[in-house]
């Protein structure tokens, strides 16, 4: 995907991340830690966080083709390096967000076999540490792509005076 009516789908791809990605991370913390939350949210949460993993490189492959028509310049070099990184903070997050909703499951369902031991206390804490560091990581990875994005876009174009003829 390259463009959307004119403009270059990254731009407009990035939103959905930027938006997506911290939300299932704020719905895997609540999922770890929350039994009721957990109930209701681990399974739209796994499906939520694997959608953000599909679009994470879409995204960025948008972003590629979008570099190679802009000047390279060492901020957009940064932005570009710093999305690089977003899978490896998506794919965490998914696959934390399917363990929580499959734990759930196991813990509603009369199954015979419990992989994730939904009674284990010590697996409990585990998996809600993990979560939260998870989580951690990818809003602040979100944070740094999309600030240096921020910074190579927008740095030295906007003067401190109002423009002529603005209000």
């Amino acid at each position: 995907m390259t463009t959307v009516n004119g403009l270059p789908a990254h731009i407009l791809l990035v939103h959905a991340i930027v938006v997506l990605l911290p939300l299932s991370a704020l719905l895997l913390v609540l999922s770890a830690l929350w039994p009721a939350a957990r109930a209701k949210l681990a399974l739209p949460n796994a499906i939520l966080s694997v959608v953000v993993v599909i679009l994470v490189p879409i995204t960025t492959d948008a972003g590629e083709w979008l570099e190679r028509r802009v000047a390279r310049t060492p901020l957009v070099r940064t932005h570009t390096e710093l999305g690089d990184t977003a899978i490896w903070v998506a794919i965490p997050v998914a696959v934390l967000a399917l363990l929580v909703w499959w734990r759930a499951r196991e813990t509603t369902a009369k199954a015979r076999r419990t992989f994730l031991a939904p009674a284990s206390t010590a697996v409990t804490v585990v998996l809600a540490a993990l979560s939260v560091a998870a989580a951690g990581a990818a809003v602040f990875d979100v944070y740094r792509i999309g600030d240096s994005g921020a910074q190579a876009t927008w740095q030295g174009q906007v003067g401190t005076a109002p423009a002529p003829g603005g209000h």
